[in-house]
C-alpha cells in the first residue's frame, strides 16, 4: 500500500503544478487582453473648430488639353473636424464663393481677372447671389487609403465626393487633401461652344485647413 501511495501523492501533486501553472498563463493572458482593450479605450473622439482667418481652399479650373488655365483661393467661414488620435471621423466646413481670389498671371487689359470673378459669380457657373457658400459634410473616413467623403453641396445641388491624399498632422494643426469634382453635377455648366477652347468639367480643389 506505502509503494501505491507515494506516486499517487505524485501524480496529484503533478497535476496541481499543472493545474496552477496553466491557470496563471491564462490569467496573464486575461490580463494583457484587457490592458490592450484599456489603451484602446482611452483615444476618444475630440471635436476642434477650424481656425477660419488661416485656412483656405484652393480652387483651379482649366481648358481641356492643358491650354490655360486659371486658379485661386475662397476663404472658409466655418467648419469643424472630429478627431480621434490622429484619424479624422467627422467634421464638415464651409467656404464663401464671393470670396473668389485669383492668383494666376493668365490675364490681359481687356480680359482682367475682375472679368474672370464676374463670370465665375454669374449664373453661367456658381451663381454667387443666390448661392454664395459651397459645403462639405464628412460621413466616412478612411485612414488607410487616406481618403475622406461626404456630401459636397454646390448650388444648392448636393452629391457625394472624395477627398483623396488626406493627411492630418495634430502637432501642427493642420488637415489637408484634394477633391476633384465636376461642375456639370451641380449645374455649373457653362461651355463656350467652342471645339477648340473647350472648359473641362474638372474643378480641382486644395483643402487647407487650420486648428
Amino acid at each position: 500500500m506505502k509503494k501505491l501511495f507515494k506516486p499517487v501523492l505524485s501524480l496529484i501533486a503533478i497535476a496541481t503544478m499543472v493545474a496552477c501553472g496553466g491557470a496563471a498563463d491564462k490569467s496573464n493572458e486575461v490580463t494583457e487582453e484587457a490592458a490592450v482593450e484599456t489603451v484602446e479605450d482611452v483615444t476618444t473622439e475630440e471635436t476642434v473648430n477650424v481656425n477660419t482667418s488661416e485656412s483656405s481652399v484652393m480652387w483651379m479650373g482649366q481648358i481641356v488639353g492643358g491650354i490655360k488655365s486659371h486658379n485661386g483661393t475662397v476663404k472658409v467661414t466655418e467648419g469643424s473636424l472630429t478627431l480621434k488620435g490622429d484619424e479624422i471621423v467627422g467634421g464638415n466646413f464651409t467656404v464663401d464663393l464671393t470670396s473668389m481670389n485669383p492668383l494666376d498671371s493668365n490675364y490681359t487689359e481687356d480680359q482682367p481677372a475682375e472679368k474672370l470673378v464676374g463670370h465665375l459669380s454669374s449664373g453661367d457657373f456658381f451663381m454667387t447671389d443666390s448661392f454664395p457658400t459651397a459645403s462639405f459634410v464628412i460621413k466616412s473616413a478612411d485612414a488607410a487609403a487616406m481618403t475622406v467623403t461626404g456630401d459636397l453641396t454646390v448650388r444648392g445641388i448636393t452629391n457625394t465626393e472624395t477627398i483623396n491624399d488626406v493627411a492630418i498632422d495634430t502637432e501642427a494643426g493642420t488637415a489637408v487633401g484634394s477633391l476633384t469634382f465636376d461642375r456639370q453635377k451641380y449645374n455649373v455648366a457653362f461651355s463656350t461652344g467652342a471645339k477648340d477652347f473647350v472648359l473641362s468639367d474638372d474643378i480641382e480643389l486644395t483643402i487647407d485647413l487650420k486648428m
